[in-house]
């Protein structure tokens, strides 16, 4: 698989530079389809299976795997079959000519799909306990970007420093803006710069290189410890801490404030600055005429990392436990976290949604996903913890 920092120099040869496919095929010693591949998507798409592949020397024996596999239940813990006896059962009573590999997979499989899953229960203390939400007073990070040509800005507030919110930022920005500038300066935040060689070159974070390869820019680093290299967006931080967080803002969400924000820094388009004779919004028509055009749809920002369902049917995401639906117990999943939700896929299907928390060791549920085997543990009912407040 090609990496993503040459999806997004052929990209930008073709979409930025004018270079033809065929042209672009010969100076990176791709075949055309790879190209053309590589101008769809913006980072290596990976390969999923649409259905299960077809095991046609197993599938005959399943029927037999599974009512051993039944039998099995009702027998001391170790007096139960292994893979490795299903399979030499197999070949001496029913005469199956197979390898072992594809006996032991389906029997793990099947395994995971019948273990017991339980219902996460919640004991309640002998006081009631209040929380104010919108209201705690709470660290926030900003995201802010600066047209130096037009000084027009764009700042939004997040709950943390994240990759996510991070790209989130640039999705917003060139919303707001119109357009992608063509060229932008950065410090070396850890959320680009994976490492600085030796000779001054930077190393991309993976994130940074698919957000970097889906809109096409450029990338410039200002020199470690030299903040003068990008004094204005540094002023910028310091202006919106001065005029947009004087007195302590108050806002019932991150959704309301950073409306609030964009209403403000969209307000500044009138003004004209010292030694201008244009305001900042006529300026900025400018910079949008030299943007790269805005792709299609926004880049998917997001941090992925794979998880496995616990047997409360829950998934562990940076110290925080989400629900998923009971039937996927013990999968292997894909969690993304993006700024606001956190959300869930089995394979192609996305299993669950929910609302990010930045608690500590938090539970979140999702009721619905219990019910089927609370339907089947009604014991469980008076001390389940998903419905607790339901």
């Amino acid at each position: 698989m090609y990496r993503v920092e040459l999806y997004g120099r052929v990209r930008r040869a073709c979409h930025v530079e004018g270079m033809s496919v065929r042209e672009a095929a010969r100076v990176f010693g791709l075949d055309r389809k790879t190209v053309r591949k590589m101008l769809v998507y913006s980072v290596p798409p990976g390969y999923q299976r649409s259905k299960p592949p077809r095991r046609p020397k197993l599938d005959p024996f399943i029927g037999i795997i599974d009512r051993i596999l039944e039998e099995d239940g009702s027998r001391p813990v170790k007096q139960r079959h292994t893979a490795k006896r299903i399979f030499d059962r197999l070949r001496e009573e029913y005469g199956f000519d197979g390898g072992y590999t594809i006996v032991k997979d389906y029997v793990r499989e099947r395994r995971r799909r019948t273990r017991e899953m339980y219902v996460p229960l919640s004991h309640p203390p002998g006081d009631e306990a209040k929380a104010v939400i919108g209201g705690k007073e709470q660290k926030i990070h900003f995201f802010a970007m600066d047209l130096p040509h037009s000084d027009a800005c764009f700042v939004k507030a997040y709950p943390g420093e994240t990759s996510e919110a991070f790209c989130d930022g640039h999705n917003a920005a060139f919303a707001f803006f119109g357009g992608v500038p063509r060229s932008i300066l950065y410090d070396n935040t850890k959320l680009a710069v994976a490492r600085i060689l030796g000779d001054g070159k930077r190393q991309r974070t993976r994130v940074f290189a698919e957000l970097q390869s889906h809109y096409l820019f450029q990338d410039r680093f200002g020199r470690p410890r030299k903040g003068n290299d990008k004094g204005k967006v540094e002023g910028l931080v310091g202006f919106a801490r001065r005029n947009f967080m004087v007195p302590l803002p108050r806002f019932p969400s991150y959704e309301v404030l950073n409306a609030d924000l964009e209403a403000r820094c969209r307000r500044r388009f009138s003004d004209r600055l010292r030694r201008h004779g244009e305001t900042i919004g006529e300026r900025l028509t400018r910079d949008q005429d030299a943007f790269l055009p805005l792709p299609p749809t926004p880049y998917d920002a997001c941090d992925k990392r794979p998880g496995r369902v616990s047997s409360l049917s829950l998934v562990r995401y940076k110290g925080n436990d989400y629900s998923v639906p009971v039937a996927y117990g013990y999968r292997e999943v894909l969690v993304k976290g993006y700024v606001a939700e956190v959300v869930i896929s089995c394979g192609i299907e996305i299993i669950a949604r929910h609302r990010r928390s930045y608690e500590r060791e938090d539970l979140v549920f999702d009721p619905l996903h219990y019910l089927p085997l609370i339907e089947r543990k009604i014991g469980a009912l008076d001390q389940a913890a998903p419905l607790q407040g339901w």
